[in-house]
């Protein structure tokens, strides 16, 4: 009896270790998976060094000056042991040599204490800025500081003589601990640096070769420079975590009212959906960029992304107007599949209130982003979008939003009136509001 006894005991021994072992490989497995169901990093990216070289799709690219707080050092060994790339439900006496050492065990306590203190994951923004585009990139920025919770790491590609300047710029702003930026010079692949170049605007197709240059980057929020945030960066980025298993990226679309729509009534090329995407405020998953294969018209063979660039280009450099966003616009035309399309108020540009009202989400809920495309933010031909500019441009940190920026805002939006833009000027200050209330709950819980 005693022997059957025994025998049932290292069994059941047996049979609990085994069930633990397997829960915390299932663990181990979902959260290695994670990221590529997310599009969110799980391990910390390797931060672009001052100085660095980087060699992607067939040209060398010098990284610019690394921002205030970058950090060049790279992580002590012992260290990883309580990083929070390291499982939680990696049990530490599974932990590899290489990783900890003979200190894993013991260095459990201190890990758990670091995982419960987990730092915010850092959001990635990159903008491309030539010729007279400094002031108008730097007010972005400065919307994006304003109402963003989560730190920043801006990627700022530029042309040469802009460094300087976006340096004196960015290391006077206050609120230090909330970015770090990162600045690039302008480098297209050498053999066809001439074609890209003049593609379009000077520099604008340089987004296109992010995914490469950034190569360390999983995920990305590219912006043109006359985006202003009303919402905090936080949330747009959040849209990662809604992409499917196949979606890549995402977009707003052109237009929402095909009669005035550009695409469907001029263009000469495949586009996506019923009037086309704008590529203003694209969020990329470039993990997943990286590692997709294209369908394109070109070939039954499906290529990858730097594959599949130039010959686009040279298919259709005669029939594009629009530049880098007409190419994108194909891509997504032949895989559609991957694209996620968010609505017009995350891309809010003067089409949606020039001809009359067009966005409704903009009217219910207000706009999240707005982009001043046609030069509207240095003219008088939409005064609104001006005045919404010059408020966060003017706007000195550290002043009451209230007293110092909505108040005086709504003020001269209400002067807009005489304009069909001017006559929704409320939808350009809905969301606002929204966003400084809650800037101020969180002040006020002590965040």
């Amino acid at each position: 009896m005693r022997r059957l006894v025994r025998v049932a005991l290292l069994c059941l021994g047996c049979g609990l270790c085994s069930l633990l072992y397997a829960f915390s490989q299932l663990a181990l497995s979902l959260e290695q998976e994670a990221p590529r169901r997310q599009g969110d990093p799980a391990f910390p990216v390797r931060r672009q060094l001052s100085g660095g070289d980087v060699v992607a799709g067939g040209w060398r690219a010098v990284a610019g000056s690394a921002g205030r707080g970058e950090r060049t050092q790279l992580q002590p060994m012992q260290e990883r042991c309580k990083h929070v790339s390291l499982s939680y439900w990696n049990s530490y006496w599974m932990l590899p040599s290489d990783v900890c050492g003979k200190n894993c065990f013991w260095e459990a306590a201190p890990r758990y204490d670091f995982l419960k203190t987990k730092p915010s994951e850092k959001m990635h923004l990159a903008v491309v800025a030539c010729g007279e585009r400094l002031e108008e990139t730097v007010t972005m920025l400065r919307s994006a500081i304003i109402f963003s919770i989560k730190p920043l790491q801006f990627h700022i590609f530029a042309e040469d003589t802009l460094h300087s300047d976006f340096k004196g710029k960015l290391n006077s702003l206050a609120y230090q601990e909330k970015f770090n930026y990162t600045l690039y010079p302008i480098s297209f692949p050498t053999e066809n640096a001439g074609e890209w170049k003049k593609l379009f605007k000077p520099c604008a197709s340089q987004r296109l070769f992010l995914p490469l240059i950034l190569s360390d980057v999983d995920s990305l929020l590219y912006v043109d420079t006359d985006i202003l945030f009303l919402r905090p960066v936080d949330d747009i980025w959040a849209i990662l975590k809604k992409f499917n298993s196949t979606q890549i990226a995402a977009m707003a679309p052109e237009h929402e009212e095909p009669r005035i729509g550009w695409y469907n009534r001029f263009a000469r090329h495949p586009y996506y959906g019923k009037t086309g995407i704008n590529s203003g405020v694209m969020l990329m998953n470039m993990t997943r960029i990286r590692r997709k294969y294209f369908k394109n018209d070109m070939t039954t063979v499906r290529l990858r992304w730097e594959e599949i660039l130039m010959p686009l280009l040279k298919k259709y450099k005669l029939n594009i107007t629009w530049g880098d966003q007409d190419l994108l616009n194909i891509m997504f035309f032949h895989n559609p599949e991957s694209l996620f399309v968010f609505p017009c108020q995350w891309n809010y540009r003067p089409d949606h209130c020039i001809y009359g009202s067009n966005c409704q989400e903009a009217e219910k809920e207000g706009i999240f982003v707005l982009h001043g495309n046609r030069g509207v933010y240095h003219d008088d031909k939409q005064p609104a979008f001006r005045a919404l500019y010059d408020a966060i441009k003017n706007y000195s940190f550290g002043d009451d939003l209230v007293k110092a920026l909505l108040l005086p805002l709504e003020l001269e939006l209400q002067k807009t009136q005489h304009t069909y833009c001017g006559r929704i000027y409320k939808v350009f200050i809905k969301q606002l509001s929204k966003s400084i209330k809650d800037i101020y709950d969180r002040r006020s819980k002590g965040r």
